[in-house]
């Protein structure tokens, strides 16, 4: 099949273009004032702090009453006995596998409006996530902001029933965000056409060795877009992806195929994790090996914890489904092994909630990082803002309540840091200075989510 690059950029570089034309976020300034601040920085919260926004950006942030200079006649909003987190990241979603415009919507509005302000895309068809970027960049819609990848695998991975979803029109494994490579790649034309659709990563996904990842990797740097990949990705080993020079790795699971003497050859192959082959009590020594490596290198872990702990307990309720690779206990043993080993855990989900669901899916993960792997609420904050913005590529401008960022936060009426169910104590999300209120909210129906019954 041929095809017209030339009419790829000129579609996909109309977001880029569009990014510049946005609309400022607030109409006028706005002084937050006398709330409790935990920053996102992991330090501790600070009492009786103002926040002072103008447009889309947080202006200063100081004790209350030193801003009065600053603000002038700026609206002051009131927000004693009020906490104040920066808006939470989900840095593992799919938003188009298959395109369907209403069900994105209903599942972006409902992350919004749950103190979701940013969210890291993992593969899709990107031309209707590149259009759902720009709606959300212009304020078409309620919305978080999306960062996304284009995926490259190995030829034999494009014989996988969601490749066809997401690149109707394209034989697979040619479209610019979905391609295939081997060793005849011409790797510096795969990666600008990634960049064509003004992906901010390349997703390394499956079905490559360990020199096909460091190439992938190396061009890719050269360019100047992140790598995100899969922990392992078969039969690249887990070491051989960190040692590649990832960015970030998803899937704590997948971490434990290292103890394995031989690798998977595909992805296709769901022979879980062996059990048996990890430490059965303490640390594993391979897997300390692993991530001594990650923190050397700053990889960030997109553990997607929650997953497994919630789809084992489903598959108990159903033994006829399919085994997962790793247990829900096993997993929280390899999350808590990666908190104490002091690697940065972002908060990706990787599943999509029902519709009778209310709150963004992330929710779950912060939990999950609390109460299941017993990381303190603070450093789960960390976690879901700061770590989450630097997953994504964007810590410049977001993940912290700090002057010079965009002005993302959520106002909370009771101490996350008390009790991380607080999480869900809402009065607003403030996402590039506009206001969404939580009482506005109306949860989506099974038809916009497609939910069967």
């Amino acid at each position: 099949m041929t095809f017209d690059f030339r009419m790829v950029f000129r579609s996909f570089g109309l977001a880029a273009s569009l990014i510049a034309a946005a609309p400022a976020g607030a109409a006028e300034p706005i002084l937050y004032a006398g709330a409790t601040v935990i920053d996102g920085t992991g330090a501790p919260a600070r009492t009786g702090q103002d926040i002072l926004v103008d447009g889309e950006r947080i202006v200063a942030v100081g004790a209350a009453g030193s801003l009065a200079a600053q603000a002038g006649s700026a609206r002051r909003v009131d927000l004693a006995g009020r906490f104040v987190i920066p808006g939470l990241i989900d840095s593992h979603v799919h938003l188009a596998t298959p395109p369907n415009r209403t069900r994105a919507e209903a599942i972006l509005r409902r992350q919004l409006y749950g103190g979701v302000t940013a969210v890291r895309d993992m593969a899709d068809d990107l031309r209707s996530v590149g259009d759902l970027a720009r709606a959300s960049l212009v304020g078409e819609i309620p919305a978080p902001d999306i960062y996304y990848a284009a995926l490259m695998a190995g030829p034999s991975f494009f014989e996988d029933p969601r490749v066809l979803a997401v690149s109707r029109g394209f034989t697979p494994g040619t479209a610019p965000w979905m391609q295939a490579i081997d060793t005849k790649t011409d790797l510096r034309t795969a990666v600008t056409l990634a960049r064509g659709t003004s992906a901010s990563a390349i997703k390394i996904y499956a079905n490559l060795p360990a020199e096909r990842v460091t190439a992938i990797t190396a061009e890719a740097h050269r360019q100047k877009l992140m790598v995100w990949a899969h922990s392992a990705v078969f039969p690249a080993r887990p070491a051989e992806v960190i040692a590649a020079g990832v960015d970030s790795v998803s899937h704590v699971c997948y971490l434990g195929y290292e103890a394995q003497p031989e690798m998977l050859a595909a992805y296709e192959d769901r022979t879980p994790v062996k059990d048996e082959l990890l430490a059965p009590t303490g640390d594993d020594p391979v897997v300390a090996r692993l991530f001594d490596a990650m923190r050397k290198k700053g990889t960030i872990l997109d553990a997607t914890g929650s997953l497994f702990v919630k789809f084992e307990a489903e598959r108990k309720a159903n033994p006829k489904a399919k085994p997962l690779r790793c247990t829900g206990t096993r997993t929280i043993r390899l999350t808590q092994q990666a908190w104490r080993a002091g690697l940065p855990i972002s908060t990706g989900t990787d599943f999509t909630n029902k519709a009778g669901d209310a709150w963004p899916e992330v929710h779950a993960e912060l939990r999950y990082l609390a109460r299941d792997v017993g990381m303190p609420p603070l450093a789960v904050i960390y976690s879901a803002t700061l770590v989450g913005a630097q997953a994504a590529g964007q810590d410049k401008e977001m993940g912290s309540i700090e002057a010079g960022k965009l002005a993302n936060f959520v106002v909370l009426t009771a101490d996350p840091l008390a009790d991380i169910d607080n999480i869900e104590r809402i009065d607003m999300t403030v996402k590039r200075g506009r206001e969404y209120r939580r009482a506005d909210y109306r949860a989506p129906t099974q038809k916009e989510l497609g939910d069967e019954d």
